[in-house]
């Protein structure tokens, strides 16, 4: 039997396919005054379109300004495009944006509120590892070399223990808890918030191991080239949301307790752990 797509559902894939594979000008093609806005592809796309699109058609309400959003096929991807300063507006993992705040031109301006960043390492809820050390010589599965808190966090507490691993890069979150929770690896490198996200038959099927301390998380930042008063009514915008019942019932949606101002000194527990230099206060000369 063939299923009918409705209009509404053919227009959702499109704009998926166009997030994942944009043209020269991204969704911007057609829309020359829009903001690219960029997230990381922590989960697979459509799960972030139906959680992103929401807020963003909130914000062109509330700031008149025009935003196109983009995602991209794993973090290697985006991470070239970060690079190459392809997004106008940015949501990325800490350890992304510290790298990139100076070379790429990129500089926070807003955060999530009441939120901490954790790594994990997760295994299936049957397994007999009780301690990283029971890991040692394993090959484990993580979604990118980079990934902050999925994969250099805890990579960086086996170094710490002198406990060998192997990773294997298997590009989302998502990817990572399904592996492990099918068997495919012993365990792997994930974030609290994707793993409360997941399905509950996955989350049944894996066990936390290890959790990580606390750390700033993803920052909302803007490159270079957006005019400062833009940057300024996203912020307005984004940190007034939980004060509308419009803005509370996409933060639900979201499943994000709100927003609040960020600067580029925020985030120095990162740059700590990765030994660069720190920030010294808001060098975002935003008003």
């Amino acid at each position: 039997m063939i299923r009918c797509i409705s209009k509404r559902s053919w227009r959702f894939l499109w704009i998926v396919s166009l997030a994942l594979f944009p043209g020269p000008a991204g969704l911007a093609a057609s829309q020359q005054t829009a903001l690219v806005f960029g997230i990381g592809p922590h989960r697979s796309a459509v799960d972030l379109a139906r959680q992103w699109l929401p807020l963003l058609a909130y914000l062109e309400k509330e700031t008149d300004l025009t935003l196109a959003f983009e995602t991209a096929t794993d973090i290697p991807t985006f991470e070239v495009r970060l690079d190459a300063g392809r997004y106008d507006i940015v949501y990325c993992n800490p350890a992304d944006y510290v790298q990139r705040s100076i070379a790429s031109g990129y500089r926070a301006f807003a955060r999530e509120s009441g939120e901490r960043l954790q790594g994990l390492v997760v295994v299936p809820s049957s397994s007999p590892v009780r301690t990283l050390d029971d890991l040692a010589g394993a090959t484990l599965a993580f979604p990118a070399p980079r990934a902050f808190a999925a994969a250099m966090l805890p990579l960086a507490e086996f170094k710490a223990r002198g406990i060998a691993v192997t990773p294997a890069y298997v590009s989302t979150h998502d990817s990572v808890y399904l592996a492990v929770a099918r068997g495919f690896y012993p365990a792997g490198g994930g974030i609290r918030r994707a793993y409360d996200k997941s399905p509950e038959e996955i989350r049944q099927a894996l066990r936390i191991l290890w959790e990580s301390p606390p750390y700033t998380p993803h920052p909302l930042a803007a490159h270079s080239r957006v005019p400062a008063a833009a940057v300024a009514r996203l912020r307005a915008a984004l940190v007034a949301m939980a004060d509308s019942p419009q803005g509370r019932d996409v933060l639900t949606r979201m499943q994000f307790r709100g927003f609040e101002a960020g600067e580029d000194a925020d985030w120095n527990d990162v740059r700590r752990l990765l030994g660069l230099p720190p920030a010294a206060g808001d060098r975002t000369g935003l008003p």
